[in-house]
């Protein structure tokens, strides 16, 4: 089997080292000096160290000829970038494809599966199948051959098995599903609650604040995927609270690292300056209040991240107006 990975960022890259310890494959991104420098190092310094590339493993930055010989395309580019993606690969062919991306499209708050459905066409209406990957996982962690296990899910039983298949072996566990959008709820939300987990951590509140942050923002997450459909029981599984739990407390969490310095008081614009990858809970926080409001859902410690990071809040201030909310049930 030949697979496409699309995009050589961390996570990218850390896939397709993995998947080329098995087949053969082939990694993608569009700007051709990155490509040259890996093609040089054999590894991708500027994103995950110097890990060496599989032999299995090739590079290329033209989209025809990386996906033409391709039996299985995974996606890791940026949500951001993952609209124009899927109208390319439109045009090239009908191969399934399965995306790692996740967060909310900036503008239309669409989820990388309602954006798939938007540009490919209702699976169900057509041919065109499709899936996600996610839970918690660490591309440093990944490459150095440690344990991980994530979910699947995929709009047909046939490509659910066939893409986890591929990617189940060595170090890296599979668990499959057939929900969708709730994986992809669980990708995107955790990482605005992993900002929430940061600014906590850096102002020195503790580990209790932190256990309620990723609790109640559990809450906050389950809440958002089952108004639009997503199945309960995913947010309690490796891609709803595993992912959490590893956002909000690991050390290479880009979205806790946003929290962390934003609670020094750094601007928003120099923090994503320096911090050299893309922290998607950034630009979901904002997509996700607008559309909650829409569903008509509560989603404070969304909310007061939103406001520190878009409004100007001070985080300190965030903390008080959340400590300050009425005495509710919880649910």
């Amino acid at each position: 089997m030949k697979v496409a990975v699309l995009g050589a960022g961390a996570w990218g890259t850390a896939l397709a080292i993995h998947l080329a310890k098995k087949y053969h494959v082939t990694l993608w991104a569009r700007n051709r000096s990155h490509i040259s420098g890996m093609k040089k190092a054999r590894s991708n310094p500027k994103y995950l160290g110097n890990f060496l590339f599989p032999e299995n493993l090739s590079l290329e930055n033209d989209l025809h000829a990386a996906v033409g010989p391709s039996d299985l395309i995974i996606s890791a580019v940026p949500t951001s970038a993952f609209r124009k993606l899927l109208f390319e690969l439109n045009v090239i062919n009908k191969l399934p494809i399965i995306w790692a991306n996740k967060g909310l499209e900036v503008g239309t708050g669409m989820l990388p599966h309602e954006v798939a459905i938007d540009v490919l066409g209702d699976p169900s209406l057509s041919s065109r199948d499709f899936g996600v990957i996610s839970g918690p996982s660490f591309a440093a962690e990944l490459v150095r051959g440690l344990p991980t296990a994530v979910t699947l899910a995929a709009t047909s039983e046939e490509l659910c098995q066939f893409a986890a298949n591929a990617f189940h072996h060595g170090c890296m566990r599979i668990y499959t599903s057939n929900d969708v959008a709730g994986v992809s709820v669980g990708g995107a939300l955790k990482n605005v609650i992993a900002i929430a987990a940061g600014i906590s951590d850096g102002m020195g509140f503790g580990n209790n604040a932190r256990a309620a942050i990723i609790t109640r923002g559990l809450a906050e997450i389950s809440r958002f995927g089952e108004s639009i459909g997503a199945n309960a029981d995913t947010f309690s599984g490796l891609a709803g609270t595993g992912d959490l739990v590893l956002t909000c407390t690991g050390e290479y969490s880009r979205n806790r690292e946003v929290g962390l310095r934003l609670a020094q008081g750094r601007t928003i614009n120099e923090i994503l300056d320096g911090l050299g990858h893309v922290a998607e809970g950034v630009f979901t926080a904002k997509e996700v209040i607008n559309r909650g409001a829409l569903l008509g859902i509560e989603m404070p410690i969304t909310f007061q991240v939103s406001q520190v990071i878009h409004g100007g809040k001070a985080p300190r201030d965030a903390v008080q107006d959340l400590l300050s909310r009425e005495i509710k049930a919880e649910h």
